[in-house]
């Protein structure tokens, strides 16, 4: 965090200073500022969030210990470090993290960049991350930091010589976009796409475009929203934006695009596409596996362009990004069995995109095996969107359909009445059990995606297949 006194500090939480030992109102505090104990340092600020299975507030004495500076509690804690006492924790966090990012903001060097979606955020924001950090000092979050913990610690990392701010902003219900990016007030939103993630949380899907509207309307005027062309739901943003004096600038594959991609082809290696915008082509080859992450690379450069980040160069280090993020259409196991973990999420958009890499990859002779688990977040569309899949997952003839756990057996059941009934689908109740399965039945020059959502925990299936098969 920036150099700031306790009693500005407390100031910006609205908060009571409990000053401990030496420390007076006028002491400065600089520290790194977190909710989790175990990554306190000497002269760190901690956060005592109240979780559901434990109370940050027990840690207290620990970091005082570890040489934390600063306690924000919601009530006073018997230890030898000075506190400010608020009525919410994280209130008090976001309160803090504006505060910080419009005193750097200030000093006029500092753009914010937020990035929404129901899929693609991580991965346009390590794309966008990666654009950016050669041009100057970026801070973005770390894996999904992009709730309303997440997305404050990351605004807190910024320092005075900070250029880039890139923040993500995932919701699970209204209302949450609109808190957060209304804490930073972006100069550039980008919207990637309106879909059934999280449909449960929000109500459906209109309520979810709604929500991500949100970013949209949080925009500073004169700023800039980045807008997927292709996804008719995002184009109704477009009037939002102009109502509020907010330029649009559109990505996609269409002609309607001004940044597009043409001639995508896919491979094991990766994806490879020509880049346009007006009279000028690039090619452009990502390792990154997936069709799929062709739209987040338009996004991260259409981004970049409006920032003044020259093309070629954007591209150039797009193509040194071997993997999304881990857990993300990340290659494991080896070219005998190419196991593909993309177990970190999932949604009907993404599963689909994944199982059609997964046809499009694989090679004369070679077999695709798709592991599945369930989609969470779904709500009273959970049953006919794993139905869906079912459905899909044998129309792309996909030789051997794993399906694992209870809350996925709709989809097995749903392969099997699409024909997939001869030993092509099979169902267990445990990863255990899919494990020792596949060891057995995996064969040299098969092709393996691992998906599902996080709570599904095939994330850790997918690793133990690629240790297995590396």
């Amino acid at each position: 965090m920036i150099r700031m006194t306790l009693a500005e500090v407390a100031t910006a939480v609205s908060g009571t200073l409990e000053p401990f030992g030496a420390d007076a109102p006028t002491t400065v505090v600089e520290g790194a500022v977190d909710t989790d104990s175990r990554m306190i340092a000497p002269g760190d600020i901690f956060v005592a969030k109240p979780g559901e299975t434990t109370d940050g507030h027990l840690f207290v004495p620990g970091v005082a210990e570890a040489g934390a500076s600063l306690a924000i509690v919601e009530h006073r804690v018997d230890a030898a470090i000075t506190q400010i006492v608020v009525p919410d924790v994280i209130a008090a966090l976001a309160d803090l993290a504006r505060e910080v990012v419009a005193r750097v903001r200030a000093g006029g060097n500092l753009t914010v960049v937020g990035i929404t979606g129901s899929n693609g955020k991580t991965t346009t924001k390590n794309l966008l991350e990666r654009i950016l950090q050669d041009e100057g000092e970026t801070v973005a979050p770390r894996a999904s930091f992009n709730n309303e913990v997440g997305a404050p610690l990351t605004m807190l990392r910024v320092t005075p010589e900070t250029r880039y701010l890139v923040c993500e902003f995932g919701a699970a219900g209204p209302g949450q976009i609109a808190r957060l990016a209304g804490l930073v007030t972006p100069d550039i939103g980008v919207v990637l796409m309106v879909g059934l993630a999280h449909a449960g949380g929000f109500g459906g899907v209109e309520a979810t475009l709604k929500a991500k509207t949100e970013l949209v309307e949080a925009i500073r005027p004169g700023g800039i929203a980045v807008l997927n062309a292709d996804d008719a739901r995002v184009v109704t943003m477009a009037a939002v934006a102009e109502s509020r004096g907010v330029s649009v600038r559109w990505f996609g594959r269409g002609s309607a695009a001004e940044m597009r991609a043409e001639d995508v082809e896919v491979t094991a290696s990766g994806t490879t596409c020509t880049i346009v915008v007006g009279e000028k082509r690039m090619p452009l080859r990502l390792r990154v596996l997936g069709e799929h992450h062709v739209m987040n690379a338009l996004a991260a450069l259409t981004a970049a362009r409006e920032i003044g980040v020259p093309l070629a160069d954007a591209i150039a280090r797009l193509e040194t990004v071997e993997i999304a993020e881990r857990w993300r259409m990340q290659p494991l196991g080896s070219d005998r069995v190419r196991i593909i973990n993309d177990a970190y999420n999932a949604s009907p958009d993404s599963m689909a995109a994944a199982l059609r890499t997964l046809a499009q990859i694989v090679e004369p002779g070679q077999r695709k095996v798709a592991v599945l688990g369930a989609m969470s977040e779904l709500g009273e569309y959970a049953g006919e969107e794993h139905d869906r899949v079912g459905l899909l997952a044998v129309r792309l003839r996909i030789e051997r359909i794993v399906v694992v756990g209870p809350d996925a057996r709709r989809l097995f059941i749903s392969a099997i009445g699409e024909g997939s009934w001869d030993g092509e689908a099979v169902f267990f109740a445990t990863a255990d059990e899919a494990y020792d399965y596949l060891l057995g039945e995996l064969r040299d020059g098969d092709r393996v995606l691992v998906k599902s959502s996080n709570s599904a925990g095939l994330r850790h299936l997918g690793d133990r297949l690629g240790e297995s098969f590396s």
